[in-house]
């Protein structure tokens, strides 16, 4: 798969790290038990369109945000870790 940072272009999967579901809210500490374990464990594994968080560890070192299609594996969009979704 290549993913297209948004910095240097182009590379291939090898060189990322993926961070997960990007736009989630981290629960306060004072918050319970069970909505911190909900937080850490229990997530969507959506088929379709799903953001998610990506570091290009082999390269610039920079995180961005895409959208994936979880079904095709196709990147829908590619954006800085400060934006909004599209």
């Amino acid at each position: 798969m290549q993913i297209p940072c948004i910095h240097c272009g182009p590379r291939d999967e090898s060189e990322f790290t993926c961070g997960g579901t990007s736009h989630m809210t981290r629960p306060g500490l004072e918050k319970s038990d069970q909505v911190w374990g909900e937080y850490l464990f229990f997530r969507d594994n959506p088929k379709g369109l799903h953001c998610e968080r990506w570091r290009h560890t082999q390269g610039c070192g920079q995180w961005f945000n895409l959208v994936r299609n979880t079904f095709t594996h196709s990147i829908e969009s590619v954006y800085a870790i400060t934006d909004p979704p599209p």
